[in-house]
């Protein structure tokens, strides 16, 4: 056990001896990478070592589509602050990233800032590492140097995450900061005491700018489980004691040599050292006591509205779902880390647990976000359906937290449109459009009052380890009046774009039909893999999936021109006309009038034949139009 607190010791000396600038670093900062036109999200990711691009999603919530980034947008890449020393003077210190850059033949130091788009120069790699700037070896690997920042306790004691911002041509500290929530004349005046010198400078240098974090809040300077000047002072109380006990050995060696015997000396030693343990122990578990309080009182994101007790969220009924402590839910996320992060969705980000032995996903609700948080609420604590996902809980302190079951293999969207998974088969789509299908029947039928989604697309729909599916992300969803369901109720508009029926988009008026609509999207997506809305390759023209089925539906020969659409990682294998059923029952949905759709019970009479293998059945699927409305 010595030898291992000696070097917990030695490792916080070395640290403490780095020199003047800096003495530790942070876990985490951020670097503002300029996007050209000839960027693109994999290389950025590949010049930061990360394995792939999807790495930077969660640090760049504003990206909607990664193969259509806006030149001249700053993409905020992650990498951790380090104190540093310089290769030809050790005692000079400075905070940069050191990110390993592997050289092509003939590349300079020049060439390798120019790929890090001003996040570095080449005076200062030339200055970081141990080669002169006219010997670069033909191959190899040298460090790109990424000046960052850890916060400055002297300035506030609020910000702990910094971006490391370049200016580009007129560019300055202020229209930087005013991308970014810093405008007024206070924050200005913090952020130039964050940047001394740089207040007038223009298109030229580096500012470090406050940011948020991928929660949505301002992380504190002092984040960790305790700082860092906390712990060299233990570490050398650590010292001091272990000197003690070495001296107390050698004078109870002496006194006693005579009157004990050497397993009695040692016998004394050995409980001083245990004593010391469970001492250290006891400083453990009161600071991580401590950093659990200091998590209770720190407060919602900005502006965020927050619930004192469940009674307060309307009168909800939730005695089928568990009230979660907060203190709960940091432990089982330690402190919602990133490496518990598995999604962020529309209102808030969700982070794998496991709680009171299940496995759970936890949505921390955004600032902002208590409507849907209650109408999640609402709708989960009196609707359960095995096509729909289940509310394990919820908590309300501090913030707003909604308690799933884990869905463990994604959503349809990733699987349909991203990589990573398996072609989905035939069948497989067939019994996802059918799960789903009846899970929107249920919250349009069989429920009192009626429930409208509201915000139905591939997202949405959850897949489980057996390809099941269950609909999700019920933030959206509108009470219908008992008996009215068919009727439209003016609102105002909230969804996906892509997704939205005409009557909704243009006017607000929700019905069940809305679902029908955006399902009949879903179906189409089912058939091609590809997303609602289309667009070239060139990013130039914009088309719906539902114009480019519609027109595909009506040519002379529709079973041909289908197979154009149909995903081609089905390689062939399904049955052309059971793709084609499924196409015109899409059209259905998706019809301008909403009287013509279809309900969803018969959308589910329709999958159900479909699927069946039962020819009697699929009679199901050539009823008319008007016997499909009516059900």
């Amino acid at each position: 056990m010595l030898p291992l607190l000696l070097l917990v010791a030695g490792a916080a000396s070395t640290a403490a001896a780095s020199g003047d600038g800096c003495r530790v670093g942070c876990p985490l900062a951020l670097a503002a990478y300029y996007f050209t036109a000839e960027s693109n999200l994999t290389f950025i990711a590949s010049l930061f070592n990360f394995p792939d691009y999807t790495a930077l999603l969660p640090y760049n919530p504003n990206i909607t589509d990664p193969n259509y980034i806006v030149t001249g947008a700053r993409i905020s890449v992650p990498f951790t602050c380090s104190c540093l020393a310089l290769p030809a003077d050790p005692t000079s210190t400075y905070l940069a990233g050191s990110i390993p850059s592997n050289l092509s033949r003939g590349e300079s130091y020049g060439d390798v800032a120019a790929e890090f788009a001003n996040l570095t120069t080449a005076a200062w790699l030339k200055a970081t590492n141990r080669y002169p700037a006219d010997k670069l070896p033909a191959s190899g690997t040298i460090d790109a140097t990424i000046n960052c920042s850890c916060g400055d306790k002297s300035v506030s004691p609020r910000y702990g995450l910094f971006l490391t911002y370049p200016l580009w041509d007129g560019e300055t500290l202020a229209s930087a900061a005013e991308q970014y929530g810093f405008s007024s004349p206070a924050q200005m005046d913090l952020l130039r005491r964050y940047n001394p010198g740089m207040g007038g400078v223009s298109g030229k240098g580096i500012v470090f700018i406050p940011v948020k974090d991928t929660n949505g809040s301002y992380r504190p300077l002092e984040s960790g489980l305790c700082s860092a000047g906390t712990l060299l002072h233990f570490c050398e109380l650590l010292c001091f004691y272990i000197e003690a006990i070495k001296h107390q050995q050698a004078k109870l060696d002496g006194l006693f040599r005579n009157t004990l015997s050497g397993g009695a000396v040692a016998g004394i030693v050995i409980a001083c050292i245990v004593i010391l343990i469970v001492g250290i122990w006891l400083v453990v578990i009161y600071y991580r006591r401590q950093k659990m309080r200091k998590a209770k009182s720190l407060p919602c994101p900005e502006d965020s509205v927050q619930l004192g007790s469940a009674s307060q969220a309307e009168g909800i009924k939730v005695n089928r779902s568990i009230q979660f402590s907060y203190e709960e839910l940091c432990d089982a996320t330690h402190n919602f880390s990133m490496e518990h992060k598995i999604g962020q969705g529309g209102f808030g980000s969700v982070y794998y647990a496991e709680l009171r032995g299940e496995k759970a996903a936890i949505k921390k609700m955004d600032a902002k976000a208590t409507q849907e948080f209650l109408a999640e609420l609402k709708v989960l604590t009196h609707v359960h359906h095995l096509n729909l996902v289940h509310l394990i809980g919820y908590c309300v302190e501090n913030c707003l937290f909604l308690v799933y079951e884990f869905i463990e293999n994604g959503n349809l969207s990733q699987h349909l449109h991203g990589t990573g998974y398996e072609p989905l088969s035939w069948t497989s789509r067939e019994r996802i459009a059918l799960d789903s299908a009846r899970g929107l029947e249920y919250i349009h039928e069989h429920t009192v009052p009626v429930y409208v989604h509201r915000d139905i697309k591939s997202a949405n729909i959850l897949i489980d380890k057996d390809l099941r599916a269950k609909v999700a992300d019920f933030g959206l969803t509108k009470l219908t009046e008992i008996g009215t369901a068919s009727r439209s109720l003016p609102t105002r508009v909230v969804g996906t774009f892509g997704y939205m029926p005409p009557e909704y988009a243009r006017y607000g008026e929700v019905s069940p039909k809305v679902d029908v609509y955006a399902f009949g999207i879903v179906l189409y997506e089912l058939i091609s893999a590809k997303e609602a809305i289309v667009r070239s390759t060139e990013f130039t023209d914009t088309t719906s999936l539902v114009c480019l089925f519609e027109e595909t539906l009506s040519m002379p020969n529709p079973t041909e021109a289908l197979e154009e659409l149909i995903d081609p990682r089905l390689a062939g294998d399904y049955p052309v006309d059971s793709v084609l059923k499924m196409a015109n029952l899409a059209k259905s949905c998706t019809h301008e009038e909403p009287s013509m759709r279809p309900t969803m019970r018969s959308v589910v009479v329709a999958l159900m034949a479909l699927s069946s293998k039962d020819n009697e059945l699929t009679r199901g699927l050539e009823l008319s139009p008007r016997e499909l409305r009516s059900g």
